[in-house]
């Protein structure tokens, strides 16, 4: 079924509801009664300016996230973590995430240098340049002699001033590796899956999308070598590949709807052996690893459609085993890089922040 674009549910389990404060891990239910952005310019005042800016994820409605498990900014889980189940904070301040304002990376640059390596026929004020040494700036000011740049990003030195109540608290889910067993496996409320892609930055972000889904991580598993770097896994030699971890909610997502949407990503390169895209290596292999018999099920049923007059199918279904999580600057990456995590987004997902 083609996903609701609201992020909004309708809590239909109040008795799974727990009276503490959240800790990581724990789902965490919560409603932003009141959200808008402030910033600041170059010389420290208010930038009423910035509300117009458009967050690149859901504040309408009733949300869910894992505590420390992604999605949305660090302030806010910090936030709910210090909060009781029925407790709202109001006026809460929550850093927007990209650093405070640093008045060195605003500049002027003399027209007479701009020469005419660009039409300027096409700059005004608000155009964003790439430089030649690849950092990207905004034009804020223009005259006949000089341009003033800004390589701050647009959102250094905003927040976020917020009405935050926290509506609900439930334990996350208590199985992360495959778990045997038939139909009498007894299951957690929230479940995970894990799939590889290749690169693991766009399935994240595609994932994160998802209506249903409440948290993601980024990471490593299938290998060998234990708690493997980054560095580690790209040279080949740990067994390990690219993955994203998912935690979702089965009533408000199916798992066979999460399968397609990993071989929607993948295309036709589910015939190509350790390779996505341009991506090669055995890091890159890409693969369906199951956490209970139901979901290997799904998961090999939705792959016989594949493979007639199309070659063999390379995408390995096996059970899941260990996930190391990546590091911290892998996790939600094409999100930090301005890419919208909003449930039911349509834009297209670019590989890169």
């Amino acid at each position: 079924p083609k996903p609701s674009a609201s992020a909004s549910f309708v809590d239909d389990d109040p008795s799974s509801s727990l009276s503490r404060k959240p800790k990581s891990g724990d789902i965490v239910t919560f409603t932003l009664l009141r959200f808008r952005t402030t910033g600041s310019d170059e010389d420290g005042a208010a930038d009423e300016s910035m509300d117009a800016l458009e967050p690149l994820f859901d504040t309408a409605g009733t949300l869910r996230l894992v505590l420390d498990g992604g999605n949305y900014l660090p302030g806010l889980h910090k936030l709910l973590s210090t909060m009781n189940p029925g407790e709202t904070i109001e006026g809460a301040t929550i850093d927007a995430g990209y650093g405070g304002y640093n008045p060195e990376r605003a500049f002027e640059v003399s027209t007479a240098v701009i020469g005419d390596s660009i039409d300027t026929s096409l700059v005004k004020v608000g155009t964003v340049l790439r430089m030649g040494n690849g950092m990207e700036c905004r034009v804020t000011d223009m005259n006949d002699e000089t341009w003033s740049l800004d390589a701050n990003h647009v959102m250094a030195g905003a927040a976020y001033d917020a009405d935050v109540k926290l509506e609900k608290v439930e334990e996350g889910p208590k199985n992360w590796d495959f778990v045997e067993g038939g139909e009498e496996v007894i299951k957690d409320k929230y479940e995970v899956a894990t799939f590889a892609l290749g690169c693991f930055w766009g399935g994240e972000l595609a994932y994160q999308r998802m209506p249903g889904v409440v948290g993601t991580h980024v990471g490593y598993t299938q290998g060998q070598k234990e708690n493997p770097t980054y560095e580690e896994v790209c040279s080949g030699t740990t067994g390990h590949t690219e993955a994203i971890r998912v935690i979702y909610d089965p009533n408000s997502v199916s798992y066979s709807s999460l399968v397609q949407l990993a071989l929607d990503r993948l295309g036709g390169d589910v015939y190509k052996l350790n390779q996505v895209g341009n991506d090669r290596g055995t890091q890159y292999r890409h693969g369906i690893y199951y956490h209970n018999d139901e979901q290997g099920k799904v998961a090999k049923e939705l792959l016989k459609g594949h493979g007639s007059g199309d070659g063999e199918v390379m995408t390995e279904v096996e059970e899941a085993k260990i996930f190391y999580v990546a590091e911290d600057y892998h996790q939600q990456y094409l999100l930090k890089g301005g890419q919208s995590a909003k449930k039911g987004a349509s834009e297209s997902i670019r590989c890169y922040g």
